[in-house]
């Protein structure tokens, strides 16, 4: 999933970010409520976790504004808020959950599973393409009986291919689908995910699934 977190403590934001680009999703981290105004008008998110209280735009604000848009994807409220009439504040701007502070990282981990099989966006837990498997919780994939771990970023590629099948998807697009809001990859960083991938999917023998079609991009054509 793609995942807008919106945490002003960096102590807090960095670990968060960290579990869940581990877990295999794609977060874009910021401090700051005006910015994640803008990403919001910029890019369609899986999921949101706001923290309430930030310098310049609270989380509750965010959550009402996003929701008044007409957006739907879930939004979990962190907060150290935890008596009733706060939950029902945070409830009644929009938001589908409540974690209140500290954060344990295992109980994060199983809500934000939870609230992604919520997103409109969501494919399900293991995605299917012929007789080819993606866990995408165990970031493996499957093929009769052999299987291969992937690394997340490996995983994300995967993941992206198959939400769009057949499709030519250019480098532009690959970059930004898959790296965060303020990085960028490396020139050859394409190329050399698009190699550790194959290289994953050869032994489930699919690698030549991923085509390059030179001067436009690269596309998963699984045969017909």
């Amino acid at each position: 999933m793609r995942i807008l977190l919106v945490e002003d403590d960096p102590q807090q934001l960095n670990p968060i970010h960290t579990v869940l680009s581990q877990a295999g999703h794609i977060v874009d981290g910021t401090q700051e409520g005006e910015t994640a105004q803008w990403l919001l008008s910029q890019k369609n998110y899986d999921l949101l976790i706001l923290d309430w209280m930030l310098p310049d735009i609270s989380g509750i604000k965010l959550c009402r504004d996003y929701r008044q848009s007409g957006k739907t994807s879930p939004v979990l409220i962190l907060t150290a808020k935890d008596n009733i009439p706060d939950k029902v504040i945070g409830l009644d701007a929009g938001a589908d959950d409540y974690l209140v502070k500290p954060i344990d990282m295992v109980e994060l981990l199983a809500r934000v599973r939870a609230l992604g099989r919520r997103s409109p966006l969501w494919l399900g837990d293991t995605l299917h393409l012929l007789d080819l498997q993606l866990h995408l919780h165990s970031l493996t994939i499957e093929r009769g009986q052999a299987s291969v771990k992937l690394s997340s970023q490996e995983s994300k590629l995967l993941e992206y291919f198959w939400r769009h099948p057949r499709q030519i998807l250019t480098r532009y697009q690959i970059e930004q689908a898959l790296w965060e809001w303020g990085s960028e990859p490396e020139s050859n960083a394409i190329t050399a995910l698009i190699r550790r991938l194959r290289q994953r999917l050869q032994v489930v023998g699919v690698a030549d699934w991923i085509e390059t079609v030179y001067g436009m991009g690269y596309r998963l054509q699984p045969p017909e």
